[in-house]
Order: C-alpha cells, then sequence, then structure tokens
C-alpha cells in the first residue's frame, strides 16, 4: 500500500488557508484589454477616428497565421486595447465569436513578480490555460501566463516585463509620426463592469482565488417597481452590485446581476441575453477634465446615452442633500453634455457618462452590449452610487428603443 499522508490538524488547515487567502498576487494594474471584433477596420476607425487612440502595433505575417487572426493595438495615455478579427477558423477570435458577438474576451494585467502570482494561483485552485511562458527580444523579457475566470468566456493574462521593449512576440510596431497624449485626456482604464445572471460564484472566485477584497454593494430597483413596492405590476427592474477590488494596486472591478422581482426584464438580464452569456459590460477611461472631452467627443459624432432633463432638475437638491456642496463645473453646462455628478463629501465628487452600446453605436447588433463609461474624479473614489438608477434606466430606455 502507498504512503497516505496524516491530515492536517484543523487549525492548522485554517491557518494555511488564511496565509494564502491573504497574500497578494501582486496586481500592479489593467494593461489592457482584448476585444474580438468581425471587422477591424470599423473598430479602427472607431478608435483613431472619434477617441483619437494611437495605433502602436499591428500583427505580423507569422503572428497571423499561426493565432488565425489579424491584430492592432491602440493606446491613449496608459490605455490599451487589442483588436482581434478572425482569418480563417480555428484561432480565439473566430472561437469567441461562434458563441458572442464582439466584446472582451481577455483582460492582462501587470504584476509585480511571474512566479509568485503563478504559485498564489496555482495554491488558490486557479484554472491555468498555459504555464509561464517567456519571450526575450533586445532589451529584456515578457512572462506572462493565462487562466479561466467566470466571466463567461473572459480570461485573465497576468504579465511581468523586464525591460522587454515589444507589445507582445510577433507584433510590429507602427510608428506614431511623434504623436504624444490624446486629445481627450485618456488617462487609463479606470475600473471594469461585469454583469452576471448570477453573481456569487465571481464574488467568491474573485476573493478566494484572486485575493480580492468587497469594497462596496448596493441593490434597488427602477422608480416603476419601488414605487409600487414590486406588487401589481407588469414591468420593473432591478440590480444587485458588488464592487471588488485589489486595495494595493486599487484595480476595481464591479459586478452586477439582476435583482428580483422582474428578472427577466433587468437590463442585466438583457446583456446576459444580448452578450449570449455572462461577461464584461463596460470598461471606464479616466480623463483629466471631462466636460472638453465629452464636447469634444461629441464634436466627432460620438454617442452617448441620454439622461432624462428630470435628473438635472433635482441635481441642486441632491448636492445638498449629499453635502458635496458648490462644484467647480457650471450645472447648466453639465445639462447641456448630459454629464453625471455624484459623491458624498463637501467639495469631492466625481463626473461620470457612458457611450451608447457598440451594438447602438454602429447599428449592428451582432456590435454587442459592450460600451465606455468616462470618468473623472474630483477626490471621490466610489461609483455613482447615486447616478445608478439614472444610468440603469437610461440603458433600459436604449435598450427598449432597439426592441
Amino acid at each position: 500500500m502507498g504512503y497516505v499522508p496524516e491530515p492536517l490538524p484543523m487549525a492548522q488547515l485554517r491557518a494555511n488557508i488564511e496565509v494564502v487567502a491573504s497574500g497578494s498576487i501582486g496586481i500592479q494594474g489593467i494593461e489592457g484589454l482584448h476585444y474580438y471584433v468581425h471587422d477591424l477596420d470599423r473598430t479602427r476607425a472607431f478608435f483613431t477616428e472619434k477617441l483619437d487612440f494611437v495605433e502602436i502595433g499591428n500583427s505580423g505575417p507569422e503572428r497571423e497565421r499561426e493565432g488565425r487572426q489579424r491584430s492592432a493595438a491602440f493606446r491613449a495615455g496608459d490605455a490599451l486595447f487589442v483588436i482581434h478579427q478572425p482569418v480563417g477558423e480555428g484561432g480565439r477570435a473566430w472561437r469567441y465569436l461562434q458563441k458572442h458577438p464582439e466584446g472582451v474576451g481577455t483582460v492582462v494585467f501587470d504584476v509585480e513578480d511571474i512566479e509568485r502570482a503563478f504559485a498564489l494561483l496555482d495554491e488558490r485552485g486557479g484554472t491555468f490555460i498555459t504555464d509561464i511562458q517567456r519571450f526575450n527580444d533586445d532589451a529584456g523579457t515578457l512572462a506572462m501566463f493565462s487562466i479561466t475566470t467566470p466571466f463567461g468566456d473572459t480570461t485573465f493574462r497576468f504579465i511581468e516585463r523586464r525591460g522587454y521593449l515589444g507589445l507582445y512576440p510577433g507584433f510590429v510596431p507602427k510608428p506614431t509620426a511623434g504623436r504624444s497624449g490624446n486629445r481627450f485626456g485618456f488617462q487609463r482604464i479606470d475600473h471594469l463592469t461585469s454583469n452576471f445572471q448570477t453573481m456569487k460564484p465571481a464574488l467568491l472566485w474573485m476573493q478566494h482565488v484572486l485575493g480580492l477584497e468587497q469594497l462596496w454593494e448596493i441593490a434597488f430597483h427602477t422608480n416603476d417597481v419601488a414605487a409600487a413596492g414590486g406588487a401589481g405590476r407588469g414591468h420593473g427592474s432591478g440590480l444587485k452590485s458588488v464592487v471588488m477590488w485589489d486595495p494595493d494596486s486599487g484595480v476595481k472591478f464591479a459586478n452586477n446581476e439582476p435583482f428580483r422581482p422582474f428578472f427577466k426584464e433587468s437590463q442585466i438580464n438583457i446583456f446576459s441575453e444580448d452578450n449570449r452569456g455572462d461577461g464584461v459590460q463596460h470598461s471606464a477611461l479616466a480623463v483629466t477634465d471631462i466636460v472638453a472631452a465629452v464636447r469634444g467627443l461629441r464634436g466627432r459624432g460620438v454617442e452617448f446615452m441620454s439622461t432624462p432633463g428630470s435628473y438635472f432638475d433635482m441635481l441642486p437638491a441632491r448636492l445638498e442633500a449629499s453635502g458635496i456642496g458648490k462644484l467647480q463645473e457650471s450645472l447648466d453646462v453639465l445639462r447641456e453634455l448630459q454629464i453625471l455628478v455624484d459623491g458624498s463629501a463637501r467639495g469631492e465628487y466625481l463626473l461620470q457618462i457612458f457611450l451608447k452600446e457598440a451594438a447602438g453605436l454602429y447599428h449592428d447588433r451582432e456590435a454587442g452590449p459592450f460600451f465606455f463609461e468616462i470618468i473623472q474624479r474630483k477626490g471621490d473614489q466610489g461609483f455613482g452610487a447615486g447616478n445608478f438608477r439614472a444610468l440603469f434606466e437610461a440603458i433600459e430606455r436604449d435598450q427598449q428603443n432597439a426592441r
């Protein structure tokens, strides 16, 4: 009979679990998102002509043959988006798009120590797609690995760069003609928001595998349900939202699920139906001056979700009740541009606005339900709790208009 190890005492087992659970995997930030599309040229035009991202590289012939996809990378500040279009069948982009409309298929994180991140995720039960892969160029090394997630078919990739100058192996840098910065002041990806039909498994995975902590939560119904207590109404909606974060890096994930009684009518459930599964709903881009950014984006024809005038009618009273006090921005300008405001302390607030989802921007259902948020933080590190209902109802109006 083979050797059978003695079981650990329960106290030791608990101690071991606590050590693993409490260790940071060393996330430093979100490096970028990999986005799978049917039409790379259409997406390129949106990123460069509308959002003023710079195209910094493209997949070389060998990478396209091996990966069976054509790729281009776009950057604004520290925000990176790598767009992939299938070339024939069998590649990652092709497999993703066989199941879903266009959307985020991979989230990439910078980590400070790839070996430690791998070991901790392995101890905690992470499911690996690859072992650590290492690549070299003339300046240094790149190490990375990928895992599966509860975010539908979205995977997570972890990367450590040590002097490596290229973007990824097989990518060819594209001259940027001296371009630096972004005319709208995009700085970085502030946070990601994902939708689930049931989010508890994802929350537990983020806590016990990634080592994230809960930061914030909210639950509410739309006005038509709330006004009647949910009784006797044939329509309405609601959501539960929980934000998880990595305190060391500040990386945040907002997570939503439908809230009874009208599960099927919830825009969270509609997202899952339109996306044909759970996944990343939107990415928030941080800016330095949201008023100038939104004015410029509207001037380029970028479309945003509409906000009812009643929101701005009630805004002065909300600002007073929340204790924010006077804003630096004109309320008339915010109304004109439909920029939302939220906060909870005097002089500390955030400003945010949401683009239409991709299907609405392109007038193509297969472009998918993903959208962008633009956010400027002026001392407030929340998620616009006071704006959730306004956003929620704005998305539902757009969904109803599209059906």
